[in-house]
């Protein structure tokens, strides 16, 4: 796996039929993770922090899904945060999801599936 760059890439995420496939945006350096997604009004896909084990949502101005991830990517849980919130920090999360709020369910993010980053 090792280290990623901030840039696009492609989120699979495996559940019990075939992958589903997540236009992604990766955030690993300080200043990217920093930002995250303020002052968006939407993302196309999701926003992968890493490393991260809290994020919050000071400052947003829409509800998002946020999925922790521990080292081998498997989502140890799964919140929906309104704006103005601090999440609490995961203890094993060393990578955190960010999408709008009620699509990560769509996808089949759920506690116990796994996923993978394909970058170009």
């Amino acid at each position: 796996m090792g280290r990623w760059r901030d840039g696009r890439g492609l989120l699979l995420i495996h559940g019990d039929g075939e992958p589903v496939g997540v236009p992604l945006e990766i955030a690993a350096s300080y200043r990217a993770r920093t930002k995250g997604l303020l002052g968006r009004d939407s993302i196309d896909g999701a926003m992968l922090l890493s490393p991260a084990g809290s994020v919050h949502t000071f400052r947003m101005r829409m509800p998002i899904d946020v999925a922790y991830l521990d080292r081998r990517l498997t989502v140890i849980a799964v919140r929906t945060m309104p704006p103005g919130r601090l999440g609490l920090p995961r203890l094993r999360s060393r990578h955190v999801l960010e999408a709008e709020a009620g699509t990560m369910a769509g996808w089949g993010v759920v506690v116990g599936a796994r996923v993978g980053v394909e970058v170009p």
